[in-house]
């Protein structure tokens, strides 16, 4: 019998929040969630780099169970790279998890698949925690190309990743046309292409790999919905945007049980 996965749930902030918003949100969100929370899921915090550190020192001060993670970071270790922050510098703050490969970067930053698969590299030479994201523009999924897109980011995110790195990494499923938007995928929608990340990562990695590795679905993610998609077989976390701002929205998510 294969060990249950626990869900990890990550906040990303993106460009929100300065280190005195952070650092009320992250008490806020501490003093909201219990032992019994920790125990049974994962919580990430992923602000800004700027925060990074004044949540370090709260989280640590405090004995918080809140992991810290970070939205990006670059693929070279140091060197001269004006603007960037590398891998090394974000696991001396303590961080475990790195959104790596997020649709606004590859969108709006014009991130490639090879630069993806070098953070992720990257993040896992640093031991900390890749979180790759994947997902379709509504064009794509229209055109009925939302699985080619998806099995085309993950080949690519985890190409030349050890075996035992893809267990211990977490993808996040994020259909674009549903973040920001208010519009989510349906609960069946979400487990569908979850269940086919999960089948591709068994094809190029093996059945135990898929088994182990954690699957995240992201895109307007609600208190109002965060049940639903936690009960599908597939979906083992959320990666969730506006609604971890608010700590007592974000805390009512990751309380999803008692919903």
């Amino acid at each position: 019998m294969a060990t249950p996965r626990k869900p990890i749930i990550s906040g990303n902030w993106k460009m929100n929040h300065n280190h005195f918003e952070a650092i009320q949100c992250v008490q806020k969100l501490h003093y909201r969630l219990d032992v019994d929370d920790h125990e049974n899921v994962d919580v990430s915090v992923h602000p800004p780099f700027t925060d990074i550190r004044s949540i370090q020192t709260v989280i640590e001060s405090d004995k918080m169970k809140i992991l810290i993670g970070a939205q990006n970071c670059y693929f070279e270790q140091k060197g001269a790279f004006t603007g960037e922050v590398s891998a090394p510098m974000l696991a001396k703050l303590n961080v475990t998890h790195v959104i790596v490969g997020h649709s606004e970067r590859r969108e709006i930053f014009g991130e490639t698949d090879e630069d993806v698969n070098k953070k992720v590299k990257a993040v896992l030479g640093n031991e900390m925690t890749p979180i790759l994201c994947c997902g379709e523009t509504l064009e794509e999924r229209e055109a009925g190309r939302a699985e080619a897109k998806v099995e085309g980011q993950i080949l690519a995110g985890l190409a030349g990743v050890t075996k035992a790195h893809v267990a211990s990494m977490v993808i996040a499923y994020e259909p674009i046309w549903a973040i920001g938007t208010g519009r989510t995928a349906t609960s069946e929608d979400a487990q569908n292409m979850c269940a086919f990340i999960r089948g591709v990562v068994a094809e190029a990695c093996g059945a135990e790999q898929a088994e182990a590795v954690r699957i995240q679905y992201g895109g307007s993610v609600k208190p109002g919905n965060i049940a639903e998609l936690m009960a599908q077989p597939d979906i083992d976390g959320a990666l969730v945007g506006g609604a971890s701002l608010e700590a007592d929205e974000f805390a009512a998510i990751v309380q999803y049980r008692n919903h």
